[in-house]
């Protein structure tokens, strides 16, 4: 799927009115605007349950921890939705700041490929599908701050960790072919791995519906990117000299260390936008339990890209298996 709105099943209410949201917000040309028809349906907002949590307990780095656990329940609430809003701008953020820049680098052919029209249009399919992408997580936050009616901004957040982490291997480049290849490697491993992100709430009935709906339609799409960034890092590695392939290569290793790893710094800012009494203490000492230090289990799709490129004829690439790190 690429090119257009992600795919949902039509009978289900939740999935229709977060497509029904996606294409409310996007903006109209001016021959396409017009008045919508005012249709018995349900909207996001109408399906927004207040009593559920927006992100699940379990996936909080100090769950079970006694800080959290003596907080009260409203208190407890706020963090949740804390959590999907840190989820939702760390989308945002990778989409944005990392695989769109490096599909520019591809569409303009930066390493001397010699990429087909077939190939650059499967680049601009897959970068308009991240533009709707970034628009549906978006709209998730938007959603949870209206239903709430707490403000919870973005900017309270720093930048995530996957794209702190890409910015500083860019900034160590020693020459600009480096610092793209380092763009291509990051971003490479975050669409063949954003699927196990995605699945962490993708499959998660406990909390708010239509943002399990929301992340579930996201991941369908990221099968189809997966394979398109799988196609293209192999025909760039492939055209590259031994050096350039060991930095191909080491870049890669070190991305899947940023993308899985816990984000202990935005869980400390919200911690201190919201006043928790012994928040530092707390993330001390969950970021000592190495079961706590990483969101995503694994980045198996890149293992296998890796050991392609180091033994070639070896077999296909394809995508992870779901994985995440164990319950605390």
């Amino acid at each position: 799927m690429t090119g257009r709105l992600p795919g949902y099943d039509a009978d289900n209410a939740v999935e229709s009115a977060v497509i029904r949201g996606l294409v409310r917000s996007w903006p109209r040309r001016a021959t396409v605007r017009r008045t919508e028809p005012d249709l018995d349906v349900p909207t996001m907002d109408d399906l927004y349950d207040p009593g559920r949590t927006d992100y699940p307990d379990a996936l909080l780095p100090f769950a079970g921890h006694p800080v959290y656990e003596n907080l009260d329940d409203d208190a407890r609430a706020r963090l949740g939705a804390w959590g999907w809003i840190a989820y939702n701008k760390n989308v945002v953020d990778m989409e944005q700041d990392l695989v769109t820049p490096a599909f520019g680098l591809l569409f303009r052919d930066a390493f001397g490929t010699g990429f087909s029209d077939a190939a650059r249009a499967a680049v601009v399919q897959a970068m308009v599908d991240e533009e709707y992408h970034t628009l549906m997580h978006l709209n998730g936050s938007a959603l949870t701050r209206r239903a709430r009616g707490w403000a919870l901004p973005d900017a309270a957040l720093p930048e995530s960790g996957t794209v702190r982490a890409y910015r500083a291997a860019v900034a160590r480049a020693a020459s600009p072919r480096e610092a793209a290849l380092a763009t291509l490697a990051r971003a490479t491993v975050a669409e063949t791995s954003i699927g196990d992100y995605l699945a962490l709430i993708a499959d998660d009935r406990s909390i708010q519906p239509v943002h399990q709906a929301t992340v579930a339609l996201h991941r369908r799409d990221e099968t189809a990117h997966a394979s398109v960034a799988v196609e293209m890092v192999t025909l760039v590695h492939d055209a590259l000299d031994e050096r350039d392939r060991r930095t191909l290569a080491a870049e890669l290793r070190a991305g899947v260390d940023a993308f899985t790893a816990t984000d202990f710094r935005v869980w400390r800012a919200i911690l201190h936008a919201e006043a928790v009494p012994g928040a530092d203490e707390m993330l001390r000492e969950v970021a000592d339990d190495p079961e706590r230090r990483r969101l995503v289990e694994n980045c198996s799709a890149v293992d296998r890209l890796l050991d392609r490129f180091e033994h070639p004829g070896s077999g296909g690439v394809g995508t992870q298996s779901p994985g995440r790190r164990p319950t605390p």
